[in-house]
Parts: C-alpha cells; sequence; structure tokens
C-alpha cells in the first residue's frame, strides 16, 4: 500500500513538473513570436523613414525652374459658374 503511495506522489509530481515545462514552452514560444513580429515592424518603419527621408533619391532632375513657372498663364476662375444650367442638359 505504501508502494502504491509513493508511486503514485511521484506521477503526481513528474506530471506536475512536465505541465510546468510545457507552460514554459508555450510562453517562450509566445514571446518569440511577438519579439518577431514587433522586428517585422520595426523594418517595415525603418524602410519608411528611409523613404520619407528621401536620402536615397535623387530629384535633381525632377525641379522645376522658377522662370518657366512665371511663363505658364493665369487662368482666372468663372465666378459666374451655375451648376443648373447647361451642365446636364442633354
Amino acid at each position: 500500500m505504501k508502494a502504491l503511495l509513493f508511486l503514485l506522489t511521484i506521477a503526481t509530481l513528474l506530471t506536475a513538473a512536465d505541465t510546468n515545462k510545457t507552460d514554459h514552452i508555450k510562453l517562450d514560444n509566445k514571446t518569440k513570436a511577438a519579439l518577431e513580429k514587433a522586428i517585422e515592424k520595426e523594418k517595415k518603419y525603418a524602410k519608411e523613414q528611409r523613404f520619407y527621408t528621401g536620402k536615397e533619391y535623387d530629384l535633381k532632375s525632377e525641379e522645376v525652374d522658377p522662370e518657366t513657372v512665371k511663363k505658364v498663364p493665369l487662368i482666372e476662375p468663372e465666378y459666374d459658374f451655375d451648376m443648373d444650367t447647361g451642365v446636364y442638359d442633354d
């Protein structure tokens, strides 16, 4: 009888220890997953920041000459425009 109780106690302790290890492994897996997710967010943020700072881009060919802007004619708005007449008439 004592041997049976002893074996039962040992089995219970081993099962509890195994459950504790499993919980610890699950926690480690969750931590690793969260860490990988955070690293991916950081990579995305760094990539966006490189784009927004524009240090890698040469935009000199896209610059507008101020003299050409002066030559563009000024278009006056039509203040007497009326949506009710002529726009949607067939």
